[in-house]
Order: structure tokens, then sequence, then C-alpha cells
């Protein structure tokens, strides 16, 4: 997760008041949620004490199964994942809205000091996963309190995977979509963020996050003594000339306005200092915000990897390693977000979200198939600024879990305003 733009200061949620929105199926929502902070606090911290990792998740599960346990909900679990996937079904007939939570934690140990911190050694919640989950489940409990104001079936959605592991999409292939027999008209996913002024919401229309593919190459020379260079065909030259030629090449043969990134982070070559190796390695990632960048940027590091090995003498190897897709936001469900969340949360928590993040999602596989959106949720805690704020996937990060009322709300009122 990267930073979000910041916005001015404002009241905390916990003590905001939303002002009377037009349809008046949406009043309440923001008091229900509050109501529920207890449970919903409840949830997340014991998910947060326990975290796990990649796409089998079977305590974190397990604490999913339990707290709907009760709800009128159709509740099916997965077969090659551990994810949860639960129907409410409305008073009246109507579309099918599908509203998504991941669940999994990175691989870190955890350095907040808070009372309810990981208690898995190298593992824990950095990205708020955790919270996005509670906050799925209370606004599940919301909408069971109101099914006879809905006119549909809404999917709730709790993913195992999205660090990396692609579980969105194992989800699809295990027919995510059709648990009500007709696919959802509408998906929605919050991701929180302690870079943004807490209980404030944001979301835009296009692309709102990076396709984010691996790039590994091998150049290959020929190894020899180090002091004798002009015997051997030194591969470390060629790799150290790709990483600023990759550089150039994004400067220079990619549209200002058709954004990329291509970032080597990984270098590896040689044994010890006077042998030239054989092989030189460069791993790295790529994203851009579209398909069309992103396909044109992957043929352009060919040509400029070869090339330059070429004129070392060497080759090279070049692979890549596909991500996620670019995440698109629908253009008339991303600025709709915004609205509602003014309705539901007042105007002050509510912001149109100015340019895309270079980080990548796997909701973007579920938005590929279905009109939507993802909107970030600020929960910058108070004794800090977002400027401050240690960031998602930091060791230190910490969220106010106050804001995790607005969250509750908005997933609520997204299916209720879905579902006329």
């Amino acid at each position: 997760m990267t930073t979000s733009p910041v916005s001015p200061p404002a009241p905390s949620p916990a003590a905001s008041a939303a002002p009377d929105p037009a349809d008046a199926r949406l009043a309440g929502l923001l008091a229900g949620a509050r109501a529920l902070q207890p449970r919903t606090v409840a949830l997340r911290r014991a998910l947060h004490r326990r975290p796990e990792q990649g796409l089998h998740l079977p305590a974190s599960q397990a604490a999913v199964l339990q707290a709907l346990e009760g709800l009128p909900l159709e509740v099916r679990t997965g077969e090659s994942v551990s994810s949860v996937v639960a129907v409410l079904e409305g008073a009246r007939p109507g579309p099918t809205v599908l509203l998504r939570g991941d669940m999994d934690a990175l691989p870190l140990d955890e350095d907040t000091g808070l009372e309810y911190s990981s208690e898995v050694p190298g593992s824990m919640h950095a990205c708020g996963h955790d919270t996005h989950v509670a906050m799925l489940a209370s606004s599940a409990r919301l909408l069971a309190e109101r099914r006879d104001q809905l006119a549909g079936k809404v999917v709730f959605m709790f993913q195992p995977g999205e660090e990396g592991h692609h579980g969105a999409r194992y989800m699809l292939e295990e027919g995510l979509l059709d648990v009500t027999g007709e696919r959802p008209t509408r998906a929605f996913a919050l991701h929180i963020t302690s870079t943004l002024r807490s209980g404030v919401v944001q979301c835009r229309p296009g692309a709102a996050m990076a396709s984010a593919d691996v790039l590994r190459v091998t150049v290959s020379g020929r190894g020899g003594h180090a002091s004798a260079p002009h015997n051997a065909l030194d591969p470390v030259p060629a790799a150290a000339a790709m990483v600023g030629a990759l550089q150039t090449m994004v400067t220079r043969s990619v549209s200002v306005f058709a954004p990329a990134v291509v970032t080597i982070a990984h270098i590896k070559a040689g044994t010890t200092n006077n042998v030239i190796p054989e092989t030189a390695f460069l791993e790295g990632t790529i994203r851009t915000l579209s398909e069309a960048t992103r396909s044109q940027v992957h043929e352009e590091i060919q040509r400029v990897c070869q090339h330059v090995a070429a004129a070392h003498g060497c080759t090279a190897e070049v692979s890549f390693e596909y991500g996620y897709p670019v995440t698109v936001n629908d253009d008339v469900v991303g600025p709709g977000v915004v609205d509602l969340a003014a309705a539901v949360l007042g105007p002050q928590y509510a912001e149109p979200m100015l340019d895309p993040l270079m980080g990548a999602e796997d909701f973007s596989y579920v938005l590929r198939e279905v009109p939507g959106a993802m909107a970030f949720l600020g929960a910058c805690p108070p004794d800090s600024t977002p400027q401050t704020a240690a960031a998602n996937h930091s060791n230190r990060v910490v969220f106010d879990e106050s804001a995790m009322a607005h969250g509750v709300a908005l997933y609520a009122a997204f299916a209720l305003d879905a579902l006329r």
C-alpha cells in the first residue's frame, strides 16, 4: 500500500454526525455501525493477535464463521483456499451485489507495542486486512438487520491470499460470481490506510491501482580472473548498464500520460573479490496503469536488456512473472462512492481521489468481471499526522480503530443503495 493524498484536519469520526441523507434507508447506518463497534474491534484484535499468511488461513476462517454465526446467511467455505462466502437474501427479488474483505497478513515482526500485537513471530497484519474482515463482518450484521429494505442479494467475500497469492482469482475459479445463480451487478471493496485523515473515504473513476509484474534477467558472459578481465566476458558491467538503460527507456519510450515504474531492487553476481562470474542476475518490479502500457514496457525491457548485453559481448535471458492486473474502477460507481460517503458519513469525510496508486490489488480480478470500485478509508492514528504516520506494510503501522465504524456503514450503504 502506497501513500494516499493528504487531507486537512477534521473532527474524529467517533465524534462526527452524518447529515440526514436523501435516502431514508441510509439514515441510522453510521449510528448502527458505532453500536457494533465493540464487536468490530474485538474481531479485529483477535485476528491481529493471530495473523496468518497466504491462501490457507484456518484460524482466520474459523473466526469469520464464528462472527457470522446466527445471522440469516447462506455460508460456504472454499475448496482450494480458506475463503468464506456468505449470501444475504433480501426481502424482495433483485440483483446481486458483492462486498469484499481480504484476510491475510504479511511476513513481518511487529514493533508497534500495542497490547494486542501479533503473537506469531514473523507475521503481522501490517496492511490492515484484519480491519477489512472485521468491517465486512459487522456490515453483514448491519444489513441482516435491514433485510426488509433489500431488493436483491448481497455476497460477502472473505478472501485469503491478497498479498501476492492471487486469492481473488482462486475464488473466481471456484464460482464466486455464480453463488446466487446470477452474476453480481456491482462490487465494492475498502482498503484502510494510515496515511489518510481518519474516517476519510477516497475513490476515483478509472485506474485506481497499478498492475504489478516481476522482472528477472540473467546476464551470461564468460568467467575468469578479476585481474585479467580482457580474457573474460564480464556480465557485471552489462548488468549495471541495464539498470540505467531501463530507467532511460521508461522516460524516453513511455508516455508521461500513461505512467510506468520499473525498479530493479535485487542484483546478484559473483562469489568473491577476484573472480569474474559467469552470470549476473537482476530482479525488479514493473508497475503500469493500463494494459497497453504494460505490454509496451514488457517489449521494451526485452529489447533493452538483449541489446545492452550484446553490446558487452554477453547474452540476456529475460522473463516475466505476471502479477495483478490494473485495478480499474467503474466510471459511474467510483464517483458514486464519494457521493455515498458524503451522504452517510458527512461531506467532510468524502474526497475524490486525485491520483492512482502504483501499488497493486487482486480485487482487480473481480473488477474485470463486475462494474464496481475500490475505495480507501483513512485511519491515521490520533497521535500522528498523515505525513508522519508509519505507512501500510511497515512493522510500526497503527490504524485508528474508530475509523472502522465509517467502513462498516459504507459497506452497508453501498449494498442498500444498489439494491433499491
